[in-house]
C-alpha cells in the first residue's frame, strides 16, 4: 500500500544530529537542523538539502520514507534513477515519470495513479498516444486531446465527456467538425458552429440552442441564413438582420 502523505509539523520536524553521517556539514553550515536536513522527516528540509548536495540524492533512492525517495528522485543520476525499481508510492512515481526520457515510459503508460498516467500523456510522442485514447479517467484523456495529432482526432468524437469533446472540436480541422454538429452538449456545438465551414454552418441554423445559432448565423451563407430572420432570439434576429444590410450596402459579399 501506497505510504501516508503528510508534512510532518516544523515544531517536531528535527532530526537527531548525534549520529548524522554528515556532522561535518553542520560545522560548515552547510546543514541546519529544523531548515536544511537530509534525516528531518520533513519534504521542506529534504529538498532544500538535496538541492545543495545533490551527490547524495542517489543514496536515498531506496529510503524508506516516500518523500525521500521521491525528492531523491529529483536529484539523482538519471542512470542511478533508472535502477530504481517500480515504486510503490505514486508520487515517487510521478517524480520518475517526468525525468525519464519519452521513449522509456511504456511502463507508466497504464500507471494506477492518474497524474503519472497526465504526466506520460504530456511527454510522450503523439503517435504514442493513442495507447491513452481509452483512458479511464477524462484529464488524461483530454491531455491526450489536446496532443494527438488531427488525423487521429476523429477518435475522440464519441468521447464520454465534454470537456474532451470540446478540446476535440476546438482542434479538428473545419471540414472535419461535422462530425460533431449534432453533438449532444450544447457547449461542443457552439464551438463546432463558430469554427465550421459555411456550408455546414448553414446546417446548424435550427439547432435547439440560440448560442449554437447565434455562431452558425455569422458564418453561414448570406442565402442560408435569410431563414432566420424571425429566429425566436433577438440576438440571433440582430446578427442576420446586421449581416444582411451589410450585404445590401455592399460591406458583405
Amino acid at each position: 500500500m501506497p505510504e501516508h502523505h503528510s508534512e510532518a509539523s516544523p515544531l517536531i520536524a528535527l532530526a537527531d544530529c548525534s549520529a548524522c553521517r554528515f556532522w561535518a556539514l553542520r560545522a560548515k553550515e552547510q546543514c541546519v537542523p529544523g531548515d536544511i536536513c537530509v534525516a528531518a522527516h520533513s519534504g521542506r528540509q529534504i529538498d532544500r538539502f538535496l538541492k545543495r548536495h545533490s551527490q547524495y540524492a542517489s543514496d536515498y533512492l531506496a529510503d524508506e520514507f516516500w518523500e525521500r525517495r521521491a525528492i531523491a528522485a529529483r536529484y539523482a543520476p538519471l542512470e542511478e534513477m533508472r535502477r530504481m525499481p517500480f515504486d510503490e508510492d505514486e508520487v515517487v512515481r510521478r517524480v520518475v515519470s517526468s525525468r525519464l526520457p519519452v521513449d522509456e515510459l511504456e511502463l507508466y503508460l497504464h500507471d494506477p495513479d492518474r497524474e503519472v498516467r497526465m504526466t506520460v500523456a504530456n511527454r510522450i510522442a503523439p503517435e504514442q498516444l493513442t495507447a491513452l485514447l481509452n483512458d479511464a479517467d477524462y484529464l488524461v484523456r483530454l491531455q491526450v486531446a489536446r496532443r494527438l495529432p488531427h488525423g487521429q482526432l476523429r477518435h475522440m468524437v464519441g468521447d464520454e465527456d465534454r470537456e474532451v469533446r470540446k478540446e476535440v472540436a476546438r482542434r479538428l480541422p473545419a471540414f472535419a467538425l461535422s462530425l460533431l454538429a449534432r453533438d449532444a452538449d450544447a457547449e461542443v456545438r457552439r464551438i463546432v458552429a463558430a469554427r465550421t465551414l459555411p456550408e455546414d454552418a448553414a446546417k446548424m441554423l435550427d439547432d435547439p440552442d440560440w448560442l449554437v445559432r447565434l455562431e452558425a448565423v455569422q458564418r453561414a451563407p448570406l442565402e442560408a441564413i435569410a431563414e432566420r430572420v424571425e429566429d425566436a432570439e433577438p440576438d440571433v434576429r440582430a446578427v442576420v438582420h446586421q449581416r444582411l444590410n451589410d450585404f445590401l450596402l455592399g460591406d458583405e459579399k
